[in-house]
């Protein structure tokens, strides 16, 4: 018998598989599980090198797939933002504020962005500019309510540069006091795209900080039992600059989430260019199990872009989107690139199916995967017209932190039916679960199961009676739903004989935990491909090595992303640890150093030669702190 790198047996497992929809125990081989079934058997696959590990009676599930989430730019500035994810007040809320505040160096900014809503607090409100301004009068803070509103206090109006003569853009608000001068609120009103070009005007984290940032992002993501998503792109996300850090760390084996990306356009006016050099320049599903391309959107045309805020109107989208949008799917279709589609509201739904129809009658889709973001709205007439054209839905939680808003706007009865999965998964429509995260929904997916079962939003108003799913059918929207929105559904999703060994052992019982415990539910052990990348408790001794967090001053040092943070802040004190801190606190002064040697720009100044010519000498000049680095420029060559 073929012995197993891991057996893991005494548990629970609720497989996602019809065939075998209970287990207690699992072999895995090279990544994959090689056998199911009851502790005997499988037990005869572990030998002398087998990592066997007790479950200990504990409920074990697939590894959570998020068919919806924004991993990348997530991972980019987790370590940057103070997470007021589950926080249960807005007094915990604002002294978590104060002592970032005291702890943030000059430029940087204190950034609360998405995860949360007023209503999770007990004072059920938001916070006000006074309070905000009275924490911090001098570093700029800049929190970000959903695709709603942003508080900036006036540090952070000075470091953007607002004043009274400051034009909001179209679809957006700046409030103003009886002078005319910003009070520090701006409002997406609906275009949330003030609410992006002003975030990106605070610091970023040098590169070397990035890697580490997205490297504990992840870790957040396992702590949960999060072991794949897909990544929709998003707003200033741009390919390929912006996918390096993953890139890196997937070459140095350093993913601990496998990511599927869609390639969001940038460029509003020209993204039919942006897409036809992508179809020229990325293979359809290149990479590999661990880090692969999906295909095109969330965003295909801005003229498309269907805002989401339900505390405003619904926005009408203009004329032309129509014609611009047809472009951009006729170039997908004769391509075959599967693509998805940012949609809210019924009505807009209604005229992107028109456009894919008349595509579809020129250039049959025959098969080609294609999704529906969000569809919070949509009515069962154009559920039909999805799934005739072969279609998916990708749902969210939004509604969890929206749906107050929602009922308040357009009444219960439309609330209890927003989005209508029930109907969704009747006419067998694919549906998969997912969180949106990071700047509307958390990334816990807890949250989202919970709301899919009870009905109920984070701040625990019922929006759902017969629009429930039961614990089972939720939970399989968030591993093999999930998976149909990769393509690869053949591969992973259930915990089944030839599919990837991604699986989580959960620290209580999602099947049998009373209703509101379910948000609370975090994973005791994850496994990636047969490798744990998160373990606690009794499973501790198996939790890989820490990293540390930088920069040193970063948030997630002392509160480490969702209320309250996960147990892996120990002291990062491995010779593993500290390498990686030695390393990169060389590159960011070699950097630094870098940054004010080369003050000139192409050929020096001083030597009169070329930069590039000198680089690539074989002159030691990229030591800044060396002989030939500190002669006057670190370029100097011969």
């Amino acid at each position: 018998m073929k012995k197993a790198d891991m057996v893991l047996f005494n548990g629970k497992i609720h497989t996602v598989d019809a065939e075998v929809p209970a287990a207690t125990a699992v072999a895995i081989q090279d990544g994959k599980i090689i056998a199911v079934g009851d502790d005997a058997p499988i037990l005869k696959y572990a030998g002398d090198s087998t990592t066997v590990i007790d479950l200990q009676k504990k409920r074990v599930i697939p590894g959570i797939n998020d068919s919806h989430t924004h991993l990348i730019r997530g991972g980019l500035n987790y370590n940057l933002e103070l997470r007021w994810d589950g926080v249960p007040s807005l007094a915990d809320a604002l002294r978590m504020l104060k002592e970032q505040v005291d702890r943030t160096p000059s430029p940087q900014w204190v950034r609360v962005i998405g995860g949360w809503s007023e209503f999770q607090f007990a004072e059920r409100r938001m916070p006000t500019l006074a309070e905000i301004n009275a924490i911090s009068p001098d570093t700029p803070v800049f929190i970000m309510h959903l695709y709603d509103r942003a508080f900036m206090n006036r540090a952070a109006l000075k470091a953007v540069g607002y004043t009274k003569d400051t034009p909001a853009p179209p679809g957006g608000h700046i409030e103003r006091n009886s002078q005319g001068e910003p009070t520090g609120l701006i409002l997406a009103t609906p275009n949330a795209m003030i609410l992006y070009s002003t975030l990106a005007k605070g610091p970023k984290l040098s590169y070397e900080h990035q890697v580490n940032s997205t490297r504990h992002y992840m870790r957040e993501m396992n702590r949960f039992g999060i072991t794949s998503v897909i990544d929709a792109g998003g707003g200033f996300q741009n390919f390929p600059d912006d996918y390096k850090v993953v890139q890196e760390l997937n070459d140095e084996d350093k993913l601990t989430v496998r990511i599927a990306y869609n390639l969001f356009t940038q460029r509003p006016k020209h993204e039919e260019e942006d897409f036809e050099n992508w179809t020229k320049s990325v293979k359809l599903y290149q990479g590999d199990e661990m880090f692969r391309h999906n295909g095109a959107g969330e965003m295909l045309v801005f003229s498309a872009a269907d805002f989401e805020d339900f505390l405003q109107p619904r926005h009408e989208l203009p004329e032309q989107m129509e014609d611009e949008l047809e472009r951009v799917v006729r170039l997908l279709v004769e391509n075959r690139w599967p693509f998805r589609l940012h949609a809210t509201y019924n009505e807009s739904i209604t005229r992107f199916l028109n456009v894919f129809e008349k595509v579809n009658r020129d250039m049959p889709f025959d098969g080609l995967p294609w999704i529906f973001d969000h569809a919070e709205t949509i009515h069962e007439k154009n559920i039909e017209r999805v799934k005739a054209l072969g279609g998916g839905i990708a749902i969210q939680d939004r509604m969890a932190f929206q749906g107050e808003y929602f009922s308040d706007r357009y009444g219960k009865i439309a609330a209890s039916q927003t989005p209508p999965v029930k109907k969704m998964l009747e006419m067998g429509v694919p549906v998969g679960g997912g969180t949106d995260a990071t700047r509307v929904s958390s990334y816990n997916p807890w949250l989202a199961l919970y709301w899919l079962t009870s009905g109920k939003t984070v701040g625990g108003a019922s929006l759902y009676g017969d629009n429930k799913l039961s614990r089972e059918t939720a939970l399989e929207l968030y591993t093999r739903g999930s998976a149909w929105f990769s393509n690869e559904q053949q591969k992973k999703g259930s915990i089944k004989t030839g599919q990837l060994a991604d699986l989580v052992v959960l620290d209580r019982d999602y099947f049998t935990v009373d209703e509101d415990e379910i948000k609370s539910i975090e994973a005791d052990l994850t496994i990636l491909g047969g490798k744990v990348v998160y373990a606690k408790g009794a499973f501790a001794p198996h939790n890989p090595p820490p990293v540390p967090i930088l920069p040193d001053w970063s948030p997630t040092q002392i509160y480490n992303g969702y209320f309250p943070g996960s147990n892996h802040l120990a002291p990062a004190n491995s010779k593993q640890a500290k390498a990686e801190k030695r390393k990169s606190d060389d590159a960011i002064l070699q950097l630094q150093i870098a940054t004010a040697v080369h003050s000139c720009i192409g050929s020096c100044n001083v030597h009169g030669h070329n930069h590039n010519d000198a680089r690539l000498s074989k002159v030691p000049v990229n030591d800044y702190t060396a002989f030939w680095g500190t002669l006057g420029c670190s370029c100097f060559a011969f």
